[in-house]
């Protein structure tokens, strides 16, 4: 069973084998662009890579079952293959392509819709027991901005968490990561406040995972395009870790672990 040591923030760096990425579409979707890709970032300093074949930007479609297995499963042997020890987390929330990564030897499953865009998932998770990274959205990608209504967004993420942590507990699991998902389902302003109290998450117990790199909550609220969003995502990066944040998912390694070593010394002096 894997097991991950959280004494130090962990950097998750983002593989996307979609060609309709909001961000780096249609650049890693072949085994040599992939194999590069994720050799460049484990040279940078990741720890975990997370590999996702279907698009969960605002407005996206889901896509069936055998188009992303067609384009994950082949990809996340030819990386096992050349990179055997490195942990590899999996972007679905299908049980089925669950199953099927960890068997082929991935370590994580990171689940956009903790469970709600398929019932399984929760039994599948308590049964290969193995970490799950369980993700706040209301609805859909392709509808989950219409569902931007909170009294108050970090205590109902939270109350949301809750609940489902319960149902996990009581499936014998508890190997949980808790993302409180930047950008699904939030508005912008919404998105700055869970930042802002994010060290509230840690109440409930788990490791806390930011995914904020080069989202719209930071091209939209500087007027930039994602392809100039590096600077933005140090930005709130820097805050996340500042507020507790155990995983940092990124498009650009490199910088990421700059910003963890940067704070690191910042807490050591504290």
């Amino acid at each position: 069973m894997t097991n991950i040591d959280f004494n130090q923030t962990k950097i998750m760096g983002i593989l996307n084998l979609t060609p309709d990425s909001f961000y780096d579409g249609n650049r890693y979707n072949t085994k040599s662009t992939a194999i590069k890709r994720v050799a460049q970032m484990l040279e940078e300093g990741a720890d975990i890579i997370d590999i996702g074949a279907f698009s969960s930007r605002p407005g996206a479609k889901l896509v069936t079952y055998d188009e992303e297995r067609r384009r994950l499963i082949p990809l996340l042997k030819a990386i096992k293959k050349h990179f055997p020890d490195t942990l590899i987390s999996i972007d679905t929330y299908r049980y089925r392509i669950a199953t099927e990564v960890i068997e082929e030897g991935a370590h994580i499953i990171n689940d956009i819709s903790g469970g709600n865009l398929d019932d399984k998932m929760f039994e599948t998770i308590a049964r290969l027991q193995v970490p799950y990274v369980m993700m706040h959205m209301k609805g859909k990608p392709e509808n989950m901005q219409e569902q931007t209504t909170y009294t108050n967004v970090v205590q109902e993420i939270k109350s949301c968490f809750a609940q489902k942590i319960k149902e996990l507990n009581g499936l014998g699991f508890d190997k949980i990561i808790l993302d409180p998902g930047f950008g699904f389902g939030k508005t912008l302003e919404q998105n700055y406040e869970i930042l802002n109290r994010l060290q509230e998450f840690s109440d409930l117990k788990y490791p806390v995972l930011a995914g904020m790199s080069r989202k719209s909550m930071l091209y939209k609220l500087l007027d930039i395009t994602p392809d100039d969003a590096l600077n933005a995502t140090t930005v709130v990066n820097t805050i996340a870790l500042l507020n507790g944040a155990k995983i940092l998912r990124v498009h650009d390694v490199k910088q990421a672990v700059e910003t963890r070593r940067i704070v690191e010394v910042l807490r050591r002096e504290e």
